[in-house]
C-alpha cells in the first residue's frame, strides 16, 4: 500500500517550528494534508486540582501521551481516521470535545518532541528541526504565553530558569542529530522553505496521485 508521506518537524520552544510547519503546508493544497500538534497530546490532568496541574513540567517528555500519539499517526498511516484529542493550556487539561481527522496524504506533525520518540521516528519520512538562539525563543515564548495563555512574566521566568533550559538542554537539543534538514531561524526562512519545497512537490504529487482511501 503506498502510505502517506509523514513530515515531522521539531525545535525547541519559540523556535518558530510552528511557523515554518504553517508557511510550508501553505505551499500546498490542504484537502490533501494532515496538521498535528504534539501539544495536543499533553497528558489529561483533570485528575489533578488547578494548583497541582499548574506545578506539572511541561516541558518534559513525560508530559506528553506518546502511546496515544503512535498509536493515531499509525491508524492515519493506514488511512484509517483518528479523534484527536483538544487540550486547553490555561486549564491544563483535556477537552470533552476531539477533533476528527479523515485520512490524507500528507501528514505534518510539529512539536518539541517530535523527533523524540524512536518508534515515532521510525514512521517520519523527512525530519526537520528548527534550530534558533536560545536568546529569540525565550522572547517568543515569552510574548505566547502572555497574550494567549495569561502568563505573568515573573511565572514565565521561573518556568524558563526551573524547566525550559534544562529539559531543552536534556531531550530536544540532541534530537538534533536525528534530523535530515536542520532549518535556521524558523518561518522567515524562505531559502529552506524554497529547498524543501521543490524536493517535496514530486514526492508529494506522487503520494497524492496514489493514495489508498
Amino acid at each position: 500500500m503506498n502510505q502517506p508521506l509523514l513530515i515531522g518537524i521539531s525545535g525547541g520552544t519559540g523556535s518558530g517550528k510552528s511557523r515554518f510547519a504553517k508557511e510550508l503546508i501553505a505551499r500546498f493544497d490542504s484537502k490533501n494534508l494532515i496538521y498535528i500538534s504534539q501539544d495536543s497530546y499533553y497528558k489529561d490532568l483533570a485528575h489533578l486540582d488547578y494548583e497541582q496541574r499548574c506545578e506539572v513540567n511541561f516541558d518534559s517528555p513525560d508530559s506528553i501521551d506518546f502511546s496515544n500519539l503512535l498509536r493515531d499517526l499509525n491508524e492515519l498511516i493506514n488511512y484509517n481516521q483518528v479523534d484527536v484529542p483538544i487540550y486547553n493550556f490555561k486549564r491544563h487539561k483535556r477537552m470533552q470535545e476531539t477533533n476528527r481527522l479523515t485520512p490524507k496524504p500528507i501528514i505534518v506533525l510539529e512539536g518539541i518532541f517530535a523527533l523524540y520518540k524512536p518508534e515515532i521516528r521510525e514512521l517520519i519520512d523527512l525530519k526537520i528541526f528548527v534550530d534558533t538562539p536560545s536568546d529569540i525563543r525565550i522572547l517568543r515564548r515569552a510574548k505566547r504565553d502572555i497574550n494567549k495563555r495569561d502568563r505573568t512574566i515573573e511565572s514565565i521566568s521561573k518556568q524558563y530558569i526551573e524547566t525550559v533550559r534544562p529539559m531543552h538542554d536534556k531531550f530536544v537539543e540532541p534530537t538534533k542529530s536525528y534530523a535530515d534538514i536542520i532549518v535556521p531561524n524558523g518561518g522567515k526562512n524562505k531559502v529552506a522553505l524554497d529547498i524543501i519545497n521543490s524536493e517535496l512537490l514530486p514526492i508529494m504529487e506522487n503520494k497524492i496521485k496514489n493514495a489508498n482511501y
